[in-house]
């Protein structure tokens, strides 16, 4: 790492000694004094086994040698510059990125649209592709096949940046005429309805379970489906009855005609976020990702915004 430093040291000297043609203006440049310039030089003739510069009256000229590879040093010395140099803010005109964005089915619906017509409209080089959640969403961000995920993130690798972006609540869900809706929706009534859950981990409880269970009850579980559509479609076309997400999913529900009712009881409220590694967080254009993300949030679900800021915990 010393020589690395050293070697770069004495390329950024080299530059400045061929531009100025000068050993002094080389060190007012550099901000060196004088015989600090001269010792610099020094190295540099051993270096390369050139003199570099030589006396030609008061002035100084390069050598051939180092007239050859005068333009290869402002290369090199302009491409470690911009390498320590901070990025900039993308132009969503110019950027050309790849967007992998892991979500579920309820977050793909509600966001994917926007993000394919109104973000791409202004950002015609960027690429979004969602994938649905599976069984290893954290995984996915460590391994980088994934570069964002969109989703009710309990439990994230401890290196993980969560950013909370909305608050929702769970309601029950049934057909139009459902027997269900003919009274009151108390906990004994739907306990004993026959469920359908959509788990995309395949769970049959949850906990709906644990506060029937505190109050001696257990309600009838026919099974589970991955996807909150899944659920909805199994909802409309049967007796089964299902909890959803009040608003993320409202556009789903409404457009099967279901009819929604609250539950008999309080649950805890869900937080969907945004994930990400934290390999991107100085990284603009995945930075131009969580802005847009958070922005088409902000203008669909305006009542439901989190003002949290990302979660900073190092591993």
């Amino acid at each position: 790492m010393r020589r690395t430093q050293a070697s770069l040291d004495l390329l950024i000297a080299l530059d400045a000694l061929l531009e100025e043609g000068s050993v002094s203006a080389a060190a007012r440049r550099l901000h060196l004094s004088e015989p600090a310039m001269s010792r610099t030089l020094g190295r540099i003739r051993r270096a390369m086994g050139d003199p570099v510069l030589v006396r030609s009256g008061r002035q100084m000229v390069p050598t051939p040698r180092a007239l050859a590879v005068q333009g290869e040093v402002r290369a090199l010395v302009e491409a470690a510059r911009k390498v320590f140099t901070p990025q900039e803010e993308p132009d969503p005109a110019t950027l050309e990125r790849r967007f992998v964005i892991l979500a579920s089915d309820a977050m793909i619906t509600a966001l994917s649209v926007p993000l394919l017509t109104e973000v791409r409209a202004a950002a015609p080089g960027v690429r979004f592709h969602f994938i649905p959640e599976g069984h290893e969403d954290e995984p996915a961000l460590r391994r980088g096949s994934a570069d964002l995920v969109l989703t009710v993130i309990a439990d994230p690798e401890p290196e993980t940046r969560v950013e909370p972006l909305l608050a929702d609540r769970a309601v029950g869900v049934v057909r139009p005429g459902h027997p269900l809706l003919d009274g009151p929706v108390t906990p004994e009534r739907l306990a004993a309805a026959e469920h359908v859950i959509a788990s995309r981990r395949g769970r049959g409880a949850g906990p709906v379970d644990e506060l029937l269970a505190a109050m001696g009850l257990s309600r009838r579980v026919a099974g589970s489906v991955p996807t909150f559509g899944a659920m909805l479609l199994a909802v409309r076309e049967s007796e089964l009855v299902g909890l959803t997400a009040e608003r993320l999913t409202r556009p789903m529900y409404e457009a099967l005609g279901l009819v929604t009712f609250p539950l008999p009881f309080d649950l805890p409220e869900m937080t969907l976020s945004q994930a990400w590694h934290p390999r991107h967080d100085a990284d603009p254009g995945h930075a131009w990702l969580r802005s847009q993300v958070r922005n088409v949030v902000g203008a669909a679900f305006p009542a439901m915004r989190r003002n949290a800021a990302p979660d900073d915990r190092k591993a």
